[in-house]
């Protein structure tokens, strides 16, 4: 019977009920040690799972913060445990300490969830500045996604302290359209700026980091066209993915495995990639690559900030042709790329944060 009734239950809901639980629990049983003397920063819906990209959002987001905000303490609340970190931050939050949640592509309704653990964050802490780090935003036109808008408009608009961070201009043109109430600016994906150029490597043959999922654009007989054209033009080809499967990873598991990747793209001659953070690993690391589209928007627009890279080259139209021109003039160019420095276009949080805020 009570299995039935779980099934009946909707996400919300069971969150509800599992919060009203929490309220009656001492502090001591939500197993967070987090020192109360520093002023604090807040990092909700850190990723702990097997996505390299979030994990890498998380990692930079974590680097950004405690070197603007030098004289706070961050604190990451890993997205599996966000529900015992609402009710746990929300008995020891001081006036001034600052919640953020982490960026990434997870706002709207395609990711229910989150958007809902986003939004109790909202909730929560209506008394804080929140800086909700850089997002690419997507609500469906369906009547379930302008439901979801309607609710998010309802709750975002409610936080008087809440600063929306966009990654790319069609995330920003929305926030400006929708949440006209709330701050907004237009900043990169927050993994940009990190410098992982150093230390250098020789390179030697070709990654092949290409999606198996449902954003994946090229078809079956594409993408097998497209491996034997990079096995037949590089000495050595591996396959990486930025997806590793895994749940509830530790802080020194998920960094072990982002200096992993990332020293496996220093080491190639060319990154081939249709992730977003594929391309943007490339760039931190300075990695020649050939960024392919996925069946969104997120790549081409998160392009816009790295287009003068001289060793990242999109191919928005898909050919074997072209890729094999790329190839040829990539190897035939032997002009280092100089890697542009992004870390500017992140000075105006600090300065919205702490006076206009």
């Amino acid at each position: 019977m009570l299995n039935r009734i779980k099934k009946i239950l909707s996400h919300k809901t069971k969150v509800d009920l599992i919060l009203l639980k929490f309220k009656f629990k001492s502090l001591d049983y939500f197993g967070f040690d987090i020192p109360t003397k520093k002023r604090r920063i807040f990092i909700f819906l850190a990723a702990d799972y097997g996505n390299l990209g979030d994990v890498a959002i998380t990692y930079a987001q974590h680097k950004y913060l405690s070197s603007t905000f030098s004289d706070y303490l961050v604190t990451e609340i890993p997205i599996s445990q966000t529900l015992k970190g609402l009710e746990y931050v929300r008995r020891t939050i001081k006036k001034d300490d600052i919640v953020t949640t982490v960026g990434g592509g997870n706002m709207g309704d395609l990711y229910e969830q989150i958007e809902n653990f986003r939004q109790l964050v909202f909730e929560y802490f209506p008394n804080n500045k929140i800086i909700s780090f850089p997002q690419t935003i997507d609500f469906s036109e369906t009547d379930k996604g302008l439901k979801a808008l309607q609710n998010a408009q309802k709750i975002y608009q409610k936080h008087k302290h809440l600063l929306l961070l966009a990654r790319e201009q069609k995330t920003f043109d929305f926030f400006q359209k929708h949440f006209p109430k709330n701050k907004s600016l237009l900043v990169p994906d927050i993994v940009m700026s990190l410098n992982f150029v150093e230390p250098i490597y020789e390179r030697n043959g070709a990654v092949i980091c290409l999606r198996e999922d449902k954003e994946k654009k090229l078809t079956n007989q594409e993408n097998e066209e497209l491996v034997n054209t990079i096995k037949s033009s590089y000495s050595e080809t591996i396959f990486r993915d930025t997806h590793i499967g895994t749940d509830y990873m530790s802080l020194r598991y998920r960094v072990r495995e982002l200096f992993s990747i990332w020293n496996t793209f220093k080491k190639s001659e060319l990154v081939v990639t249709d992730r977003l953070h594929g391309m943007i690993f490339c760039y931190i690391t300075n990695t020649p690559a050939i960024v392919l589209l996925n069946n969104n928007h997120k790549v081409q627009s998160s392009y816009e900030w790295i287009k003068s890279s001289k060793n990242i080259h999109l191919i928005p139209d898909y050919s074997v042709d072209r890729v094999k021109e790329v190839i040829e003039l990539m190897k035939k160019d032997s002009v280092e790329n100089k890697k542009e420095d992004l870390v500017s276009k992140f000075s105006e949080i600090k300065e919205i944060v702490l006076n206009s805020l």
